[in-house]
């Protein structure tokens, strides 16, 4: 599978700064991963998404490898987190993240 992923710089100045990448193939978006840059020299990892017609082909983890070497060549001394869903959780513990305690979602129609 021929795609490639594009950086997607930041625009406009707000107290939080957003990074964004793509992965395309041809001329469709298939996946993206995002990261905030935060005040106190933090960095949120956010949401990562892979279409489900492309999923299990290692445009995730691509994504992921992509943000992470963008973050250490440009954010020596910054603390990274984020909050992980199960199935990426493996991938943070590799890069050395430490597991903090377990939340759970839930959400209500009013």
């Amino acid at each position: 599978m021929d795609y490639k992923v594009i950086y997607v710089p930041p625009s406009g100045t707000t107290q939080h700064t957003q990074h964004g990448w793509i992965a395309t193939l041809g001329d469709v978006c298939v996946g993206h991963i995002r990261m905030q840059q935060e005040s106190g020299r933090r960095l949120k990892f956010l949401d990562a998404w892979v279409h489900e017609d492309y999923r299990r082909k290692g445009i995730f983890r691509r994504l992921w490898e992509t943000r992470w070497k963008f973050v250490q060549e440009n954010y020596k001394g910054f603390k990274a987190y984020a909050w992980a869903k199960p199935m990426s959780l493996p991938l943070l513990i590799e890069k050395g993240f430490d597991e903090g305690d377990t939340c759970v979602y839930v959400e209500k129609e009013i």
